[in-house]
Protein backbone atom coordinates (compact mmCIF):
# COMPACT_ATOMS: atom_id res chain seq x y z
CA UNK A 1 0.00 0.00 0.00
CA UNK A 2 2.73 2.47 0.97
CA UNK A 3 4.79 1.51 -2.09
CA UNK A 4 1.86 2.17 -4.39
CA UNK A 5 1.18 5.49 -2.70
CA UNK A 6 4.82 6.56 -3.00
CA UNK A 7 4.83 5.63 -6.70
CA UNK A 8 1.62 7.58 -7.28
CA UNK A 9 3.04 10.62 -5.49
CA UNK A 10 6.26 10.31 -7.49
CA UNK A 11 4.28 10.13 -10.74
CA UNK A 12 2.30 13.24 -9.86
CA UNK A 13 5.45 15.11 -8.80
CA UNK A 14 7.14 14.01 -12.03
CA UNK A 15 4.34 15.24 -14.26
CA UNK A 16 3.37 18.39 -12.39
CA UNK A 17 6.75 19.63 -11.14
CA UNK A 18 9.89 17.94 -12.41
CA UNK A 19 8.99 17.78 -16.10
CA UNK A 20 8.13 21.49 -16.09
CA UNK A 21 11.49 22.62 -14.68
CA UNK A 22 14.14 23.43 -17.23
CA UNK A 23 17.35 21.85 -16.00
CA UNK A 24 20.75 22.21 -17.67
CA UNK A 25 21.31 19.59 -20.33
CA UNK A 26 17.63 19.11 -21.05
CA UNK A 27 17.12 16.07 -18.83
CA UNK A 28 15.15 15.49 -15.66
CA UNK A 29 15.35 12.91 -12.87
CA UNK A 30 13.00 9.94 -13.12
CA UNK A 31 11.18 9.93 -9.79
CA UNK A 32 8.83 7.10 -10.76
CA UNK A 33 11.77 4.82 -11.52
CA UNK A 34 13.32 5.61 -8.14
CA UNK A 35 10.04 5.07 -6.29
CA UNK A 36 9.62 1.65 -7.92
CA UNK A 37 13.22 0.74 -7.06
CA UNK A 38 12.77 1.80 -3.43
CA UNK A 39 9.48 -0.02 -2.99
CA UNK A 40 10.81 -3.15 -4.68
CA UNK A 41 13.92 -3.19 -2.52
CA UNK A 42 11.72 -3.20 0.56
CA UNK A 43 9.09 -5.71 -0.56
CA UNK A 44 10.79 -8.16 -2.94
CA UNK A 45 10.87 -9.11 -6.61
CA UNK A 46 7.24 -10.16 -7.25
CA UNK A 47 5.90 -7.01 -5.59
CA UNK A 48 8.44 -4.88 -7.48
CA UNK A 49 7.49 -6.37 -10.83
CA UNK A 50 3.75 -5.85 -10.30
CA UNK A 51 4.22 -2.36 -8.89
CA UNK A 52 6.59 -1.47 -11.73
CA UNK A 53 4.12 -2.72 -14.33
CA UNK A 54 1.22 -0.75 -12.81
CA UNK A 55 3.34 2.38 -12.39
CA UNK A 56 4.57 2.03 -15.95
CA UNK A 57 1.04 1.75 -17.31
CA UNK A 58 0.06 4.89 -15.42
CA UNK A 59 3.12 6.69 -16.76
CA UNK A 60 2.36 5.43 -20.27
CA UNK A 61 -1.06 7.09 -20.30
CA UNK A 62 -0.06 10.30 -18.50
CA UNK A 63 0.48 13.22 -20.85
CA UNK A 64 2.83 14.03 -22.43
CA UNK A 65 3.67 10.60 -23.75
CA UNK A 66 6.17 10.12 -26.54
CA UNK A 67 6.22 6.34 -26.63
CA UNK A 68 4.00 3.35 -27.20
CA UNK A 69 1.55 2.13 -24.58
CA UNK A 70 3.11 -0.57 -22.44
CA UNK A 71 6.71 0.30 -23.21
CA UNK A 72 7.44 1.98 -19.88
CA UNK A 73 5.30 -0.64 -18.10
CA UNK A 74 7.60 -3.38 -19.39
CA UNK A 75 10.75 -1.47 -18.44
CA UNK A 76 9.55 -0.68 -14.92
CA UNK A 77 8.33 -4.26 -14.39
CA UNK A 78 11.79 -5.61 -15.22
CA UNK A 79 13.50 -2.94 -13.12
CA UNK A 80 11.14 -3.60 -10.21
CA UNK A 81 11.92 -7.30 -10.38
CA UNK A 82 15.69 -6.72 -10.50
CA UNK A 83 15.50 -4.19 -7.64
CA UNK A 84 13.47 -6.64 -5.57
CA UNK A 85 16.05 -9.37 -6.11
CA UNK A 86 18.86 -7.01 -5.18
CA UNK A 87 22.31 -6.76 -6.68
CA UNK A 88 24.48 -6.68 -3.61
CA UNK A 89 23.88 -3.71 -1.37
CA UNK A 90 21.24 -1.02 -1.74
CA UNK A 91 23.60 1.43 -3.46
CA UNK A 92 24.67 -1.14 -6.02
CA UNK A 93 21.05 -2.08 -6.69
CA UNK A 94 19.98 1.53 -7.21
CA UNK A 95 22.89 2.34 -9.53
CA UNK A 96 22.38 -0.86 -11.55
CA UNK A 97 18.65 -0.24 -11.95
CA UNK A 98 19.06 3.44 -12.85
CA UNK A 99 21.63 2.52 -15.51
CA UNK A 100 19.61 -0.46 -16.75
CA UNK A 101 16.27 1.34 -17.23
CA UNK A 102 17.20 3.65 -20.15
CA UNK A 103 19.20 0.91 -21.85
CA UNK A 104 16.27 -1.47 -21.59
CA UNK A 105 13.93 1.25 -22.86
CA UNK A 106 16.23 1.87 -25.83
CA UNK A 107 16.28 -1.86 -26.56
CA UNK A 108 12.47 -2.03 -26.51
CA UNK A 109 12.22 1.03 -28.77
CA UNK A 110 14.65 -0.53 -31.22
CA UNK A 111 12.80 -3.83 -31.05
CA UNK A 112 9.53 -2.07 -31.87
CA UNK A 113 11.19 0.07 -34.57
CA UNK A 114 9.81 3.31 -33.13
CA UNK A 115 10.99 6.13 -35.43
CA UNK A 116 10.65 8.75 -32.68
CA UNK A 117 13.78 7.48 -30.90
CA UNK A 118 17.03 8.52 -32.51
CA UNK A 119 20.65 7.84 -31.73
CA UNK A 120 21.21 11.50 -30.86
CA UNK A 121 18.40 11.30 -28.30
CA UNK A 122 20.16 8.37 -26.68
CA UNK A 123 23.55 10.04 -26.59
CA UNK A 124 22.29 13.50 -25.56
CA UNK A 125 19.35 13.02 -23.18
CA UNK A 126 19.89 9.62 -21.57
CA UNK A 127 23.23 10.39 -19.85
CA UNK A 128 21.86 13.65 -18.45
CA UNK A 129 18.73 11.90 -17.18
CA UNK A 130 20.82 9.15 -15.57
CA UNK A 131 23.00 11.72 -13.79
CA UNK A 132 20.00 13.70 -12.50
CA UNK A 133 18.28 10.49 -11.38
CA UNK A 134 21.36 9.33 -9.50
CA UNK A 135 21.70 12.76 -7.87
CA UNK A 136 18.19 12.67 -6.39
CA UNK A 137 18.21 8.93 -5.70
CA UNK A 138 19.33 9.12 -2.04
CA UNK A 139 16.36 11.30 -1.12
CA UNK A 140 13.73 9.34 -3.05
CA UNK A 141 15.04 5.95 -1.95
CA UNK A 142 15.14 7.14 1.65
CA UNK A 143 11.53 8.34 1.40
CA UNK A 144 10.31 5.08 -0.09
CA UNK A 145 12.21 2.79 2.29
CA UNK A 146 11.69 4.62 5.60
CA UNK A 147 10.84 2.21 8.38
CA UNK A 148 12.38 -0.76 6.57
CA UNK A 149 16.03 -0.08 7.31
CA UNK A 150 16.36 -3.35 9.21
CA UNK A 151 16.08 -5.30 5.93
CA UNK A 152 19.08 -3.45 4.49
CA UNK A 153 21.34 -3.82 7.51
CA UNK A 154 21.65 -7.60 7.20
Amino acid sequence: MIGGLSVLLALLAQVMLVNRVSLPGGGAPDLVLLAVIGAAMGRGAPYGAVLGFCAGLLADVMPPTAHLLGQYAFVLAVVGYVAGRGAGGPVTTVVLCVLMAPLLAAFVVELLSDPRMTLSMLTDQVPVTVVYTLLVSPLVIWLTTRGREARFST
